[in-house]
């Protein structure tokens, strides 16, 4: 199988949310994450409120049960919404939290959609 097979594999098992749904879950109590490394975040901006965390340690810091979870961490009913620059990487992310048994999706279209959306991003910040 190939990674366009994989991903649409993977977005069978879930419920997208486009920028405004994430925006109202988010005002509910849910999580955005970002994970996007630095770079991308320095060069865009970010989300105000979101969770920085990037993709090498979203499971250990998202899972309740790991020694390196996060305070916001603090059961498996948490919803969790995550986002990478553009929503692909963001799927696999998120179903891979699915796995650990943590109520998780992601945003459609990731950070790039919350931007054209017009929702909060704050400014790049120079190098």
């Amino acid at each position: 199988m190939g990674i366009d097979s994989h991903l649409a594999q993977v977005r069978g098992t879930l419920r997208r949310v486009e920028p405004h749904e994430a925006a109202a879950e988010a005002a509910g109590g849910a999580y955005l994450v970002d994970t996007r490394p630095e770079f991308q975040r320095r060069a865009s901006g970010t989300i105000p409120d979101a969770l920085l965390i990037e993709r090498n340690h979203l499971e250990w810091r998202c899972d309740p049960s790991s020694e390196g979870a996060l305070p916001e961490a603090a059961d498996r009913d948490v919803r969790w919404i995550v986002l990478c620059d553009e929503g692909y990487a963001s799927s696999l992310a998120a179903a891979s939290l699915r796995t650990l048994g943590l109520n998780a999706t992601d945003l459609v279209g990731g950070f790039q959609a919350w931007r054209a959306a017009g929702l909060p991003v704050t400014p790049p910040t120079p190098p």
